[in-house]
């Protein structure tokens, strides 16, 4: 569970998150939607200790995260945009994040390794795989500690259908298991079949936090996208009213 507490993050003149107040439950797939700029990436970079927050509290399973950089073991991320060392080995990569994690081989969950056919491709160099491929190990490297939360952005940028559906499977799977899931993405299509709630945020506000359930029974449209759409459509109305 991650617990967010009046979170405040100003880079000089813009206001990047504005009194951020919310609970991420586990057993949950949160989309975290809305517009270029209107904070998710800086809301993701405070969960994970990548920037300082002005003002607030961020708690993980119960955890005040300025106390003990330790947390961060219990969260698997997946970047947009994965940057490694040009000359690394996609063998060498995952076996230096492991001997960093020090986990019993045993607990690593290798699923993606085995479904990407990534470990056939251990020794070539990364600056040899192509963007595709680059995601896939970012998605594998979330997943291979078996982390009780996961924080995966953009994770179907660049991937193939087939391998949208397998990280979407897998995504399912760590719901099943109670594990808390947070998720940006433009294509909202890929987030229909996963979502349990949506998010949305502009201008470094939470503008809503609600079941996917009720969103669309609020809006009457069964896709995310229209379901937003039809949200937004009514605020800019309310606006000029």
């Amino acid at each position: 569970m991650i617990r967010i507490e009046q979170l405040n993050k100003r880079f000089r003149k813009l206001q990047a998150l504005d009194n951020i107040n919310v609970v991420f439950g586990n057993g949950n797939v949160i989309s975290l939607i809305g517009p270029n700029g209107s904070g998710k990436t800086t809301l993701i970079k405070c969960i994970l200790g990548m920037v300082t927050a002005d003002e607030g509290r961020i708690y993980v399973n119960g955890q005040m995260i300025s106390n003990d950089p330790s947390y961060r073991e219990q969260i698997g991320y997946m970047p947009q945009i994965g940057r490694y060392p040009d000359n690394m080995r996609v063998g060498e990569l995952f076996r230096m994040m492991k001997n960093i994690r020090i986990m019993p081989e045993n607990q690593l969950d290798k699923e993606l390794l085995e479904k990407f056919r990534l470990m056939p491709m251990f020794d070539k160099p990364m600056r040899t795989l192509s963007g595709g491929t680059r995601q896939k190990v970012s998605a594998a490297l979330a997943f291979y500690f078996n982390p009780a939360i996961l924080i995966l952005d953009e994770p179907t940028a660049g991937l193939d259908p087939l391998s949208t559906e397998i990280l979407k499977e897998k995504i399912q799977d760590a719901r099943s298991q109670q594990k808390l899931v947070l998720v940006t993405s433009h294509i909202l299509s890929d987030l229909d079949e996963l979502t349990t709630h949506v998010m949305y945020m502009q201008d470094g506000k939470m503008i809503f936090l609600k079941q996917i359930d009720v969103l669309r029974q609020e809006t009457g449209e069964d896709k995310l996208g229209k379901a937003i759409a039809s949200i937004m459509k009514h605020e800019l109305k309310a606006q000029f009213v």
